[in-house]
């Protein structure tokens, strides 16, 4: 753990935790453990990724920590809350307000513009557009689309329809932000641009980013890299992240 985090854990400033996390899938006669009892914390402003080879069950672990899917035993409470103890419809307005997606896939509203699609979660929330409008731009433009705003997600490259739902996981400043594979698509310039716009908003408003990754690179810029095997986080020295 880094200093910085080790400081925030004394001073009980986690803003995500896993307490006994399980997760079994059954095939056919089969019980296959995914997760097994684990236990892990992530604190205000920290940057996480989570290494493992395919099929350790990552991407599994990311929706338990979103509230997308729920745990065959154990717990997740981000901000305070247990999110197995919330309504279908309380967790629905929790992950608007205090949690940010970022997929391997975009998974950008066609019919909406790039603009449109980084103000839907604060329309959703009930915010004004006019209100909410400088803030999408500003992160478009960090993001180096302010020339395609309005342009539709049929009119953007793989990279650019990335770059948009990042900007949209972030508009609303949200405590935590889960990331499944944040640049998978893009070139190492976008990239290491958007692992630096990570890093800034991580440092103005203590958001914490949790990135599934298989970008050794990347997962080396995070504060700490945990390798998921055999249904546990392991903290892995960061020389050693890719083995």
């Amino acid at each position: 753990m880094s200093n910085e985090a080790m400081n925030q854990a004394d001073n009980g400033q986690a803003v995500l935790q896993c307490t006994d996390l399980s997760m079994e899938y059954v095939n056919g006669p089969e019980k296959v453990q995914v997760l097994n009892q684990l236990n892990f914390s992530a604190y205000r402003g920290e940057r996480i990724a989570i290494v493992g080879s395919s099929g350790s069950g990552k991407t599994t672990l990311l929706h338990l920590l979103g509230g997308l899917d729920k745990p065959t035993s154990g717990d997740v409470t981000i901000d305070g809350k247990a999110l197995a103890k919330l309504s279908d419809a309380e967790l629905g307005l929790f992950r608007n307000r205090s949690l940010g997606f970022v997929y391997q896939l975009h998974h950008l509203l066609p019919e909406f513009t790039a603009l449109e699609n980084v103000l839907m979660p604060m329309l959703i929330r009930g915010e004004k557009r006019k209100a909410v409008m400088p803030r999408a731009m500003a992160l478009l433009e960090r993001v180096g689309l302010g020339h395609r705003v309005d342009h539709k997600p049929a009119e953007l490259s793989g990279g650019e329809r990335q770059r948009v739902a990042i900007a949209r996981a972030l508009v609303g400043e949200p405590a935590c932000v889960l990331l499944d594979e944040p640049t998978g698509n893009l070139d190492p310039n976008t990239a290491e641009s958007v692992n630096q716009l990570m890093l800034e908003i991580g440092k103005e408003h203590q958001t914490c980013f949790i990135t599934v990754t298989h970008d050794m690179a990347l997962a080396q810029r995070m504060d700490r890299v945990l390798k998921l095997d055999q249904g546990q986080l392991v903290e892995q020295p960061k020389e050693m992240a890719g083995a």
